[in-house]
């Protein structure tokens, strides 16, 4: 009989939790800050679940705090982070023993969210594959664009162009500049690989496992796939229209720039706000319009069993379909011709509540600990839970409990709140009777 701690829903938790004590313990040696002696728990700490969370939420400048020991601890963790440490630790054994065990697969399952566990071998080696080749193409561009346009040293383009591509890939949003991309605002030959690289990334394993075998037969791809694709596309769209009209005359943002430009810095924000975490201008001269819709964007995030957080495109449009079967009056909701079991439409509605809940929380002992702006705050929080990265400047400014508020946002974020909850739970039990029924009052 299995021990109950090796339980898929509870081993994936505590393997990100061991591999951010891991990240953590790196990041306190010495040798990984670029300054005299080594870095205070809580940065590390914070850094460190970060990484591995694919967030991109900062407390120190990346660049000029860590060396380059540090930093290579940094992309390590959120490689390891982006498609899961189980993911990876699976992969290893597939690649040694050539077979995969059913306890095994079941633990690789449960993170990469096959569909069955005869697709499991076959999604992770796609998640090798899709990886370094996608990775590889975006450093290469990255590289020769550095060296030859920017004159920076092949060393120095090399180093900048890998971490880049490893955390666009893997949604991470951390980035060697200082800035992040605000240098590059225009150019782009930088923002277009990294806003490929973070909406593939955020598609979803099953979604391109599907793509790959059906490439040319969009009427037999699942519901799954047609939901993450079309509201990947609706969002991505909708969110640009939104930054080019509100920022288009902002002098601190889009303003100065042609409309090239301008077309160019909406498309990458509305990417960025799905979890990719980079950004092309100041984050704090945003008005408050994008700032509203930069909080729906980001809690609903990007595509399930992928690099990107939030409740996740298919969480939001499942519950949209359930909305309008109720006002259809029909007794069954029905996606693309498909009836949506009750079940799964429980699970969405529970995930939105408890993502809502935890970002409520989270806002308020913020609000309590420090005398920033709602607004600063809210924005914070979400990005911590939907593992967005981006920020509005207010991160290296929270109190060591803000901080920590911070990191537990992001952990619960990245593995997810129905999967915690599972994991905290000894094991789930089933009534063998039915209590009467009863209808109470609704709105």
């Amino acid at each position: 009989m299995r021990h109950p701690i090796q339980h898929p829903a509870r081993l994936v938790p505590l393997a990100f939790l061991g591999a951010i004590a891991v990240g953590t313990f790196l990041l306190l040696l010495p040798i990984a800050r670029a300054g005299p002696g080594g870095a205070p728990l809580l940065i590390a700490l914070f850094t460190a679940t970060s990484a591995i969370c694919v967030t991109g939420l900062a407390v120190v400048d990346v660049s000029t705090y860590w060396s380059g020991f540090g930093q290579a601890v940094i992309l390590i963790l959120f490689q390891f982070g982006g498609f899961g440490i189980m993911s990876g630790a699976t992969l290893l054994a597939l690649l040694v023993t050539r077979r995969l065990g059913l306890a095994t697969r079941l633990i690789a399952q449960a993170e990469t969210r096959s569909v069955a566990l005869g697709d499991v071998t076959a999604v992770l080696r796609l998640i090798l594959v899709v990886t370094l080749g996608v990775e590889t193409l975006i450093a290469a561009i990255l590289i020769l664009h550095l060296r030859f346009a920017y004159h920076e040293p092949w060393g120095q383009a090399v180093w900048h162009g890998v971490f880049h591509a490893v955390s666009a890939f893997n949604n991470a949003g951390l980035s060697t500049y200082s800035d992040s991309l605000v240098r590059f605002a225009a150019d782009p030959l930088i923002l277009v690989p990294i806003m490929m690289g973070v909406i593939l990334g955020g598609l979803g394993i099953p979604v391109l496992h599907e793509l790959r075998q059906k490439p040319r037969e969009p009427a037999r791809w699942s519901v799954h796939t047609k939901l993450t694709l079309l509201g990947t596309a609706i969002l991505l769209l909708g969110g640009f229209a939104a930054v080019l009209a509100f920022e288009w005359r902002n002098p601190t943002t889009l303003g100065p720039q042609d409309p090239a430009g301008k077309l160019l810095g909406s498309v990458f924000y509305s990417a960025m706000t799905r979890s990719g975490g980079f950004n092309a201008f100041d984050m704090r001269q945003m008005r408050p319009e994008t700032l509203t819709v930069s909080y729906a964007l980001m809690l609903i995030g990007g595509g399930s069993a992928g690099t990107a957080g939030g409740i996740r495109v298919t969480t939001f449009l499942l519950l949209g379909f359930v909305v309008l079967a109720e006002v259809r009056g029909e007794p069954d909701t029905t996606v693309f011709r498909r009836r949506i079991t009750v079940d799964v439409q429980r699970q969405a509605l529970t995930i939105v509540l408890l993502a809502v809940g935890s970002i409520t929380v989270g806002a308020l002992i913020l609000l309590s600990v420090t005398d920033f702006a709602l607004e600063d705050i809210l924005f914070e929080t979400i990005s911590a839970f939907a593992t967005v990265g981006l920020s509005t400047g207010i991160t290296p400014d929270l109190p060591p409990l803000g901080l920590f508020v911070v990191t537990v946002l992001m952990y619960m974020g990245r593995v997810g709140t129905i999967t915690l909850a599972t994991a905290l739970a000894l094991r789930g039990k089933q009534r063998p009777y039915r209590y009467p029924e009863e209808r109470p009052i609704v709105g």
